[in-house]
């Protein structure tokens, strides 16, 4: 039986004083309560590493504090245009010219708790474009993660690759945006694939954008979030336009965790290690939309939603009709419930409300048959824990849901009007929003 203080040693160093904490401040009951449940579950501490593994990208989201990121690559590729994209005050834009080293000195706009960097070109010659290079690299160094422009109307040139490689050289977190694709729309795949061969990096890796209309700008934080959760609360702070598409993203990231913690032989594993994965997902969604909530009211809440009995009962009425070999119901089921407890989450962060039973069951049915639909490619064989995430999370993100959360809203008004919050609640809720 692991204790505590066993599996807190089997986070990363930076991590345990932030889930120490935490524990600390729980009250002595539920810290109590706590420890009886793992009293219940294997002593196999290889078992647990694994399930840790699993849930560590939902503890980032959940507790992670980093928030700054810097556009960097060279002059005039449309730099200054994303970072205008990105801000809400008018008094913090940048300006934006043809001419090539508009931006000479690096310019950063605090939204809320995120800061965005814009930095000249790093790929100026002479004195002054040393100087700007330099400028570049230093914000560079200092931030979270780096969104790493490039220009698609002239592709990437060998200087550029030179400076890909130093910045990449870093160390940081970064993804790669491909501008400008509004001026080469009949070559659009040709671009992208030469300029992910020059790079060195997949297609997929490249974000196309055409930052001067706000095209796929979404796309670009969806991929920031993916490459650095961490980094996700302080998005949802400074762009709440987005805070649907970050919180789907941490959604799939915890639906397809949860339909792998499904596979794993542990006893009652519907309760303990998947209610573990889907209250650290209500937290960090309550930190998307700036919501301030303690740990423990982020459980209440995944336990009020009751969808850890209603996943069980559908399971039931699942099996009886024969079918789908169990492992696939199970991880079918365990996805569609965190993605319902993800969007219950949402509306009663935004709204003060509680889905109705009604339509947690309508919402939840629906997308259990779309998963097992899906999963159903893997026959009756059992897959292994990547293949089966990676699945779950590439069926999540073609569903309509990735672009659009009406499918869930409409859905939800089908199963029946959502019960508004007790009036003690939503006050406190009201006082509780950042």
């Amino acid at each position: 039986m692991p204790t505590f203080d066993e599996l807190l040693k089997e986070f990363p160093t930076g991590s345990q004083d932030k889930l120490k904490r935490t524990w600390d401040d729980l009250p002595p009951p539920v810290q109590k309560e706590l420890q009886g449940s793992l009293a219940r579950l294997p002593g196999d501490l290889k078992l647990w590493r694994m399930l840790i593994n699993l849930a560590f990208t939902q503890y980032k989201i959940a507790f992670g504090e980093k928030q700054s990121v810097a556009i960097v690559g060279p002059a005039n590729v449309g730099k200054s245009t994303l970072y205008n994209q990105l801000i809400h005050s008018k008094a913090d834009r940048a300006e934006v010219s043809p001419v090539p080293g508009t931006t000479r000195v690096n310019r950063e706009a605090d939204a809320g708790l995120f800061a965005i960097v814009d930095t000249p070109g790093a790929d100026a010659v002479g004195a002054v474009g040393e100087t700007e290079k330099e400028h570049a690299l230093a914000a560079a160094d200092r931030a979270d993660l780096l969104l790493v422009v490039f220009d698609a109307s002239h592709g990437i040139r060998r200087s550029e690759q030179e400076l890909f490689k130093e910045l990449a050289a870093l160390g940081k977190p970064h993804v790669v945006v491909l501008n400008k694709m509004d001026l080469v729309r009949r070559d659009t795949a040709k671009v992208i694939g030469q300029a992910a061969a020059n790079l060195g990096l997949q297609p997929e890796q490249i974000v196309p954008i055409a930052a001067k209309d706000g095209k796929n700008v979404e796309r670009v934080l969806v991929a920031v979030a993916k490459s650095e959760p961490e980094i996700v609360a302080a998005l949802g702070r400074a762009l709440p336009e987005y805070r649907w598409r970050l919180a789907w993203t941490a959604i799939t990231g915890a639906a397809s965790t949860t339909a792998v913690i499904a596979l794993t032989p542990l006893p009652i594993v519907d309760v303990i290690p998947l209610l573990a994965v889907q209250s650290s997902l209500v937290l960090g969604i309550a930190r998307i939309y700036d919501y301030k909530i303690t740990p423990e009211r982020a459980k209440e809440l995944a336990v009020t939603f009751g969808l850890g009995f209603l996943g069980r009962t559908l399971f039931q009425e699942l099996s009886k009709l024969g079918g789908p070999p169990g492992w696939m119901l199970s991880a079918a089921i365990a996805s569609s419930t965190t993605v319902v407890m993800g969007y219950a989450a949402i509306v009663w962060f935004e709204r003060g409300e509680k889905l109705t039973g009604e339509s947690l069951k309508q919402i939840t049915k629906g997308l259990t048959g779309y998963m097992l639909q899906s999963l159903r490619n893997f026959g009756q064989r059992k897959p292994s824990k990547k293949s089966l995430q990676e699945s779950v999370a590439e069926a999540l993100e073609k569903s309509p849901l990735a672009q659009d959360r009406g499918v869930l809203d409409k859905e939800a008004q089908m199963g029946g009007e959502g019960e508004a919050a007790s009036e003690g609640e939503g006050q406190s809720g009201a006082g509780e929003a950042g």
